[in-house]
């Protein structure tokens, strides 16, 4: 997403590797077309395997696929690249060129990544997983949406088709954007998954080193948020900020411990951005990350105020099945189904309401 500043591959390598404050680290196969886990593995050199937790994330087929340029490449669910007979010998392949680049033998977490809607709804796209794990190529499944926020029937949906399966799932939560992660949360609970909130930082916001008038470099993925978006989001920043100052925390902190307030969110993932010059070097921003304890110290009431500063309801098109998508399915958005309105009634939500960019 060429956030902020690149830095060299020797500082990244310093920067993942596991300790005492993260012992969590997260790859997927398609970030630098399999670079991105030779790098971890270089990172992980040297450190003992039961001293971390590994997570592995595989679903676009770089292999055999082209690169669509934003899009970037297909699902290995693609009908132009294969049929579901294929999909097994997929799923196995690219595990264990991934566990190979790594260098290690197995997975603690392997997530499906970015799936379109045959991943969310394809048994046998979830059989081929569940055959790598009783194979012992990972300990645990998950899903993992994305890049956009969205797919929220079709998460919930995923849970209620496989949740006997999935033990980790990835949503996007911060309290600038609650909405619509927020609405996978009981779902999470009621099947035992756990979660992973990423994008807690906001676009770098809560580093509090993204300032009005923030020079972003020429290829920063977070030029093309809406203009004034900095000046908006400092704003409720600095109505939130003395509820990080009763408790001695960072404003990275106080995400962090506001995600960690709702019941299955685990993991806390923020992006470490190196902003052009910003005088809080990476390695600051990883040692706040690293001094966030399990718990939260926010009590309800900070929770509730916290979201009501952030509610961001309706501020987006959203990904995923959609009630105002239009025209024929695309790899991230569908129509809405009979069937998944039938869900989202089960669940509460009203998509009209709880699912469409307000006018």
């Amino acid at each position: 997403m060429h956030f902020g500043e690149p830095i060299d591959d020797d500082r990244l390598a310093a920067l993942l590797r596991p300790d005492e404050g993260i012992a969590t680290v997260i790859t997927a196969d398609t970030y630098g077309t399999g670079a991105g886990d030779a790098l971890l593995g270089r990172a992980l050199t040297g450190v003992p395997r039961s001293e971390y937790a590994l997570a592995g994330a595989i679903g676009h087929d770089f292999y055999t696929g082209e690169r669509e340029g934003a899009k970037g490449f297909p699902r290995f669910t693609d009908p132009r690249l294969r049929g579901p007979e294929g999909y097994a010998d997929y799923v196995r392949m690219a595990t264990e060129r991934s566990l190979e680049r790594i260098g290690v033998d197995s997975f603690d977490l392997l997530m499906l990544h970015n799936p379109d809607r045959t991943g969310y709804t394809s048994e046998v796209v979830w059989d081929a997983l569940e055959a790598v794990r009783a194979d012992g190529l990972t300990r645990m499944l998950g899903v993992a949406p994305g890049p956009a926020n969205g797919f929220t029937l079709d998460v919930i949906d995923c849970l209620e088709r496989f949740g006997d399966r999935i033990d980790w799932a990835m949503v996007i939560l911060n309290p600038l954007e609650p909405w619509p992660g927020e609405l996978v949360l009981p779902a999470a609970e009621r099947h035992g998954v756990s979660l992973i909130t990423r994008v807690v930082d906001y676009g770098g916001l809560f580093h509090d080193d993204v300032l009005p008038g923030h020079g972003f470099p020429r290829y920063d993925h977070r030029g093309f948020r809406p203009a004034g978006w900095v000046e908006a989001g400092r704003a409720k920043l600095d109505r939130m900020r003395p509820i990080a100052e009763r408790h001695g925390l960072t404003m990275l902190q106080l995400a962090c411990h506001w995600n960690l307030a709702h019941g299955p969110v685990k993991v806390v993932a923020p992006t470490l951005i190196e902003e052009p010059g910003s005088p809080k070097p990476i390695e600051a921003k990883r040692a706040e990350l690293a001094a966030v304890g399990a718990e939260s110290v926010l009590s309800p009431e900070e929770v509730d105020a916290i979201r009501a500063i952030g509610d961001n309801t309706g501020s987006m098109l959203l990904k995923g099945a959609a009630p105002d998508f239009e025209g024929p399915p695309q790899p991230d958005r569908w129509p809405l189904t009979p069937e998944l309105e039938a869900l989202a009634s089960r669940w509460g939500i009203e998509p009209v309401r709880d699912l469409t960019k307000a006018a």
